[in-house]
């Protein structure tokens, strides 16, 4: 270790936490390589191995204490803007053909769907406005 400096082994610690970030998926390891990369720094400016250590689990923990749960909020929230099948849920459609539990034919955002009712035993007549429940496949379930 003598004839290489202390900054250059968290580098190549950090490079080293890269590799399982990358095979994994797991972003707690970027975390990881953040921390080295700041004990590399601290490195650089003199600091002795303690303080450099101090400096990586400080940087690491600080980091997966305030990035995750920021991660995990971000990843559990639904898009604002609804798009493809979701922006057709909830949306008034206009029967065309005869709706009940077996089909039907509805015109649905400009576009005519095959249809089909939530409740089997009701029927929806041509002209009557209907409500998407739902889409499954390329039929809209509807009340």
């Amino acid at each position: 270790m003598n004839d290489i400096d202390a900054w250059v082994w968290w580098l190549v610690a950090a490079a080293g936490l890269g590799i399982p970030l990358v095979v994994t998926a797991m972003p707690e390891f970027a975390m990881f390589a953040v921390g080295a990369v700041a004990a590399a720094g601290a490195a650089g400016f003199g600091a002795g191995i303690v303080v450099q250590v101090l400096v990586f689990v400080v940087v690491s923990v600080a980091l997966i204490a305030v990035v995750r749960p920021i991660a995990a909020r971000h990843r559990t929230q639904r898009p604002q803007l609804a798009t493809g099948v979701d922006a057709l849920k909830g949306r008034q459609a206009v029967v065309l053909e005869r709706v009940d539990g077996s089909g039907g034919r509805i015109k649905l955002a400009g576009e005519v769907w095959s249809a089909r009712s939530l409740d089997t035993d009701r029927a929806y007549e041509a002209g009557q406005e209907v409500d998407v429940v739902d889409i499954e496949g390329a039929t809209a379930i509807v009340i």
